[in-house]
């Protein structure tokens, strides 16, 4: 069991076979009745004897999860930063090109054994690009020529605007050789789209 489980739900009066899903910051769960519970309204969570229990403002839920309730529950109460969901490991170096937030760089400081603001760094494991519009392309080819061996360059770029669109960005990535193989919601205004050189190209 990873982060999807079928499993027995009992939530107040109701009590529901279906489909538990544990995302980054709520578990879900589709069954007779629907719950989202967002991991910051969960006042207290357990694992007692295969159960994940949780109890919130709204009342108690317990998930019959058997053997991964205690997985889930240290997911719960420790949940991936947003650096550490992007692959950004502990001694690993990293470039910053493009205009990111302080937040973000500092999440990733407190990771990365290097990071390197406005160039691409010799050997970076993890290159971030933030693409604000199409205007930015042209310096992608340079970027994309430095990312080596199993290297990473994330792409991130604005969700829901029609002047920088996701196919943009595909585009852009597979035109400079990458292969795109992951999306990930960057924050509640950009999306970051992964992109490697082909294993055969390696």
């Amino acid at each position: 069991m990873g982060n999807e489980a079928t499993c027995k739900v009992r939530f107040g009066k109701q009590e529901s076979e279906g489909k538990a899903l544990l995302e980054t910051s709520e578990i879900l769960f589709r069954g007779d009745f629907r719950l989202k519970i967002p991991f910051s309204t969960i006042k207290s969570a357990r694992a007692v004897d295969g159960e994940l229990r949780l109890q919130t403002a709204e009342g108690r839920s317990i998930f019959q999860l058997g053997a991964s309730a205690g997985k889930w529950l240290d997911k719960i109460l420790h949940p991936k930063s947003r650096a550490e969901k992007l692959g950004v490991k502990p001694g690993a170096k990293v470039s910053l090109i493009g205009q990111f937030e302080g937040e973000f760089f500092g999440e990733v400081h407190a990771l990365a054994k290097s990071v390197t603001k406005g160039k691409t760094a010799s050997g970076s494991d993890i290159i971030f690009f933030a693409a604000e519009s199409k205007d930015d392309f042209p310096a992608l080819a340079k970027i994309a020529k430095s990312v080596s061996g199993a290297a990473a360059l994330w792409m991130v770029y604005p969700k829901g605007q029609k002047h920088i669109t996701e196919n943009d960005i595909l585009a852009a990535g597979r035109k400079s050789g990458l292969k795109d193989v992951k999306v990930v919601a960057f924050s509640a205004t950009h999306t970051a789209l992964k992109f490697v050189i082909p294993v055969s190209n390696r």
